[in-house]
């Protein structure tokens, strides 16, 4: 088989990476453990990070736009974090046992988050979404729970359905049809088909889960998330906000803040973990009540949240309170400072295609940007639009490759700047961007 240059150029550029990859694929399924870090032909295997930059067994340095899964919004090693976690390890990483650290983060989110009267920490996004849908079944003693086709809200088994195209077809073996039997979805964005789907589950309706910005950071329409928890409320059912991304990334109070739309439960984690693993479910008294182990509720009729072996650990919560402490006190020079960076790369990169002659469309909120390459004039409203009227394989597999042999390592075409990328990082991202076009103009 001819590799294609691009490629070629990637495997002289990566000799280490192939083999560590030889290494994997031989003790786990496919060389990962997260299938979002392989992509073909193997993924690189990094040794070093800092501030914007990682580097590689090879030695090569690229700027980082995947950032830890979005999660380093100040960039790697911040020392307003990293210098608390070096002091937090001396005290133990893990305890087991509850600690002051986690009232005063608890207190601290309760202040910033508008929903979040109170709190049950986790270490995963998949067990908050999970314990969020369960609380909402528990509060409502209905059963059925509304997504979006493209939401994104973990592996657990109840929201894996309708994650990507085609979306009839089951997401995995192993998930029994009977878990997702009362999870229905609905097109994101479409204001019309939402509340029909609304109204069809009727008094069944729990509940709606929904990322606030749709997976590839596709802005809601003005109105929609307002309009979508208001009809929620009608119904009597609860409107649960998946703020594992936006949290704390698109304003200080994620997406709250940022819409003015308040739920009655939210999930966050990422960048609320300075790093560390952390997750949260947070709401309203009456609802997180159900969980309390002084609840004096009956076998069957309180909530089983496990929390697991290593929520509240005192370093994730030490990292926790020094990310959300530093967030709140420069809150107005971070948000201002990436909106106007998150603005510049997608304008930037757009403009740099197009000059190319590819036809690219970069969707994006604040920090947060995706590079498409559209095959008619569909809007891309949502993941449904884009996984059907955009060349997914083009930005998954060319884009991304030719980018990394530029130095800039991207994830779904695009990722998530942080305050350590600078001025100089988002020129050479958006030359990189010109010189891939130009190097995909030159094959059509």
């Amino acid at each position: 088989m001819v590799l294609e240059d691009y490629i070629r150029e990637y495997s002289e550029r990566t000799p280490g990476s192939r083999v560590m990859y030889q290494r994997a694929v031989k003790v786990m399924p496919g060389g990962v453990s997260h299938n979002m870090r392989y992509f073909a032909p193997y993924p690189i295997y990094i040794k070093e990070t800092a501030g914007s930059k990682i580097k590689d067994l090879d030695g090569n340095e690229y700027i980082d736009l995947w950032m830890g899964h979005y999660t380093h919004i100040l960039g790697h090693q911040p020392e307003a974090i990293a210098g608390m976690v070096r002091e937090a390890v001396n005290r133990g990483t893990h305890w087991g046992f509850v600690n002051h650290y986690q009232v005063e983060l608890a207190e601290k989110i309760s202040q910033i988050v508008p929903c979040a009267e109170m709190m049950k920490f986790g270490v995963s996004g998949t067990e908050a979404t999970m314990y969020a849908v369960r609380l909402a079944r528990a509060y409502t003693g209905r059963k059925t729970i509304l997504k979006a086709r493209g939401g994104w809200h973990g592996a657990n088994s109840e929201l894996s359905k309708a994650v990507h195209e085609p979306m009839d077809v089951p997401e995995s073996a192993g998930i029994l049809p009977q878990a997702v039997q009362y999870t229905e979805t609905f097109s994101y964005n479409d204001l019309e088909g939402t509340i029909a789907a609304i109204r069809k589950a009727g008094d069944d309706l729990a509940g709606i889960i929904i990322e606030g910005v749709g997976q590839l950071f596709i802005p809601p329409k003005p109105g929609y998330l307002e309009t979508v928890r208001n009809e929620i409320q009608k119904a009597g059912a609860l409107f649960i906000l998946d703020e594992v991304i936006t949290g704390l990334r698109l304003s200080l109070q994620g997406v709250q803040g940022r819409f003015n739309v308040k739920p009655d439960l939210c999930t966050m984690g990422k960048v609320l973990g300075g790093g560390m693993n952390i997750s949260l479910v947070a709401g309203k008294k009456e609802i997180l009540g159900l969980a309390s182990p002084t609840s004096g509720l009956p076998k069957g009729q309180g909530v089983l949240m496990g929390g697991g072996t290593f929520s509240c650990m005192p370093l994730a919560m030490l990292a926790s309170l020094a990310m959300v402490g530093h967030l709140e006190a420069n809150a107005a020079a971070i948000y201002p400072a990436l909106e106007k960076k998150g603005r510049r790369v997608r304008e930037g990169m757009e403009k740099a295609m197009h000059a190319t002659g590819i036809n690219a469309k970069c969707t994006g909120i604040g920090s947060l940007f995706t590079v498409c390459f559209p095959k008619d004039d569909t809007a891309l409203n949502n993941i449904e639009a884009v996984e059907s009227s955009t060349d997914v394989k083009k930005r998954d597999q060319e884009f991304r490759i030719r980018m990394m042999n530029k130095g800039i390592y991207t994830v779904y075409g695009g990722g998530a700047l942080s305050m350590a990328h600078t001025d100089e990082d988002i020129d050479r991202i958006i030359n990189a961007a010109g010189e891939t076009g130009r190097e995909m103009a030159a094959k059509l």
